[in-house]
């Protein structure tokens, strides 16, 4: 019985750490799928005219468009957003992970957090949502005082 001890120490800090360890360590065997980099509002054009793809950024627009939800695999609520530059992006809000915005109307402002993913008409939002396994920085929308994640 003397010779386990040490292995149920061992065992038993481990399970501590993993439950408490510091903000932004990652448990060996979880890769986390970052984002490129992290943009603002501001860099969302600069993102659109050069093509790029994964990156992670916030801002604020005005909702131009409401359009019907995705309902191919995952749910998503998706809506236009106006930027106050005039450039529109299409927000893919995943419903299967967050709650919908039973509220939104054209005209509403938006905060959001997600990934920019380019595409020709200005780009998507997406990742506005928390990652249940980990693997990818949790973003979120915020309508009327309300955070959606």
């Amino acid at each position: 019985m003397k010779k386990l001890w040490p292995l149920l120490l061992a065992l038993v800090a481990g399970a501590l750490w993993y439950v408490e360890r510091p903000a932004g360590v990652t448990p060996v065997g979880i890769e986390r799928r970052a984002p490129v980099e992290r943009a603002t509002e501001n860099d969302i054009e600069a993102l659109f005219e050069q093509r790029r793809s994964d990156v992670q950024v916030r801002g604020v627009g005005t909702v131009s468009t409401t359009l019907s939800d995705d309902d191919e695999g995952s749910r998503h609520q998706r809506f236009i957003l106006e930027l106050a530059s005039g450039h529109t992006l299409l927000i893919a809000h995943n419903i299967d992970l967050a709650p919908r915005i039973d509220s939104l109307r054209k005209g509403d402002r938006v905060e959001f957090y997600g990934e920019y993913e380019w595409n020709e008409k200005g780009g998507v939002i997406h990742w506005t949502h928390h990652d249940p396994q980990g693997r990818h920085v949790g973003g979120w929308l915020k309508h009327q005082g309300r955070v959606y994640q």
